[in-house]
């Protein structure tokens, strides 16, 4: 009789913390719920102000009240975002994968600068909280426009490929014919087909930033004829990702 009533005392208590690491569970990875919600605005509050601390940070001359409220404020947000980490990864169905996403790692570089260069003096370790700006992809996460924008490349993965390997063949080819034209009139700036790489990468991309520029009547005309094919290539992707993103928004196309 006393080891049915631990039996079941055991099962009540296995049942009890599964159904608190569901409620867990729907908090932090939901955000349609009342708590749901709060979670989300809050950390959604936490990654800006986390951002904006990080900027002011970069400004001289500050104050040591200042630093010192920013470093403590700092020290908070690490713990927030750590406990968040630690939580999510109870929660999930399988740790490891969620370990090695995309999500998994974001979360994971948003907090592992401070763990890596507090305390140490070391210049060549400070580089590592660079790493803090990941904070504001972190937001990806709670965005539904970002899944519908995953959704729209999915539909179009096969065409972008298409697109990419074309244009890395174009800016190849751009790259050789304005070496031809001009390399023996501008031998410092078209010095070898890789230089050209990047007067190829300007002009296809419609940035000309003038630096380097043909001279020739040839490399001219051939630049014309680069700049027009250049104006296509922009809108191609652009066509592709946009029709698809229209598909995207009929109802339940996302979930």
């Amino acid at each position: 009789m006393q080891l049915t009533a631990i039996k079941e005392l055991n099962r009540d208590k296995l049942f009890l913390n599964w159904h608190l690491k569901m409620q867990l569970k729907k908090t932090i990875e939901e955000n349609d719920t009342k708590y749901g919600r709060i979670f989300y605005l809050f950390i959604q509050a936490l990654i800006i102000l986390s951002l904006i601390s990080f900027a002011i940070e970069t400004l001289p001359n500050l104050n040591y009240n200042l630093k010192h409220f920013l470093s403590i404020l700092e020290t908070v947000v690490v713990i927030i975002f750590s406990v968040e980490y630690i939580l999510r990864l109870y929660v999930a169905d399988k740790k490891i994968k969620y370990i090695f996403s995309f999500f998994g790692i974001i979360d994971l570089l948003a907090i592992i600068p401070f763990y890596i260069s507090g305390g140490i003096d070391l210049r060549s370790v400070r580089v590592f909280r660079l790493l803090r700006v990941f904070r504001a992809f972190k937001m990806l996460r709670y965005n539904k426009a970002i899944k519908r924008f995953k959704f729209a490349l999915a539909m179009v993965k096969e065409e972008l490929i298409l697109f990419l390997v074309a244009t890395s063949f174009l800016l190849f080819v751009a790259s050789v014919g304005i070496y031809h034209f001009e390399n023996p009139v501008q031998n410092e700036q078209f010095k070898s087909v890789f230089h050209c790489l990047w007067w190829s990468v300007v002009t296809l991309t419609s940035v000309g930033y003038g630096d380097s520029y043909p001279i020739t009547v040839g490399g001219k005309i051939f630049t014309s004829f680069i700049v027009f094919i250049s104006l296509g290539i922009v809108a191609i992707p652009t066509g592709l990702i946009a029709s698809a993103l229209t598909k995207t928004l009929g109802p339940n196309k996302c979930d």
